[in-house]
């Protein structure tokens, strides 16, 4: 079963510096119908204006992801970490017991376009951490690379949660399969371009909730950036 949830349904807010659109209830937008999809409970897809970003902010008790398609963008926090995000990277912060950050475009000329994903933890109290790996471009070409994972190997980033975050770039008219294990789930988010996953399209910021499959089709339409993210 494959349920989509369409680019031009999702939360939208341009705030000027800051033009957000929102997959799951977040902030201001709050759909009763759209809150989470298993531990996935946030997928923002942000463009920042140069120069500018998110000030010193709090979290707690959630694994949060960043994962940048342009640009560049800094990370500081409150343990003492600070770093530059760029396209392709795995990044996890995990807000455990409590973190300040905050995230800001660098470049005075050009924006940053990202996605901001938060998954449940596992647990709550985990004691906060961040890590951060650089991939390249020819990880994830044809293929699928796994960045983030709740049982890392390879060099993907730790999430605390039974999750696996896999990226794929594909060329016009490429196809890629990926294989759910008996009980899992898929969310498949689509970056950039267009595909027809098992049959059903999807365009650039679609999203696609999988439960009761077991082998996964994407075939591009056009050059294409997925996200698929396999969940307990």
């Amino acid at each position: 079963m494959i349920t989509v949830r369409p680019s031009e349904q999702r939360g939208h807010f341009n705030h000027g510096w800051l033009d957000t659109y929102h997959t799951f209830s977040f902030a201001d937008y709050f759909d009763p119908n759209q809150v989470q999809f298993r531990a996935l409970r946030v997928i923002n897809e942000d463009v920042v204006a140069p120069g500018q970003g998110f000030g010193t902010h709090p979290h707690r008790d959630m694994e949060i992801i960043t994962y940048v398609l342009d640009g560049a963008l800094q990370h500081r926090d409150s343990l003492g970490n600070g770093s530059i995000i760029r396209p392709g990277d795995g990044q996890r912060m995990s807000a455990g017991t409590g973190i300040l950050h905050s995230e800001f475009n660098p470049s005075p000329t050009e924006p940053v376009h990202l996605l901001q994903i938060w998954i449940l933890p596992e647990r709550k109290g985990i004691e906060p951490s961040y890590e951060q790996k650089a991939f390249s471009p020819g990880d994830k070409q044809g293929k699928w690379k796994v960045i983030a994972d709740g049982k890392p190997a390879n060099g993907a980033v730790k999430i605390h949660q039974d999750v696996k975050l896999s990226v794929a770039s594909l060329e016009a008219g490429e196809a890629i399969t990926y294989s759910l294990a008996e009980r899992r789930h898929a969310w498949i988010q689509i970056a950039r371009g267009s595909v027809t996953l098992n049959g059903t399209a999807l365009k650039q910021g679609d999203g696609a909730a999988v439960s009761l499959e077991t082998q996964l089709t994407i075939i591009a339409d056009s050059a294409a950036e997925v996200l698929l993210f396999d969940l307990a």
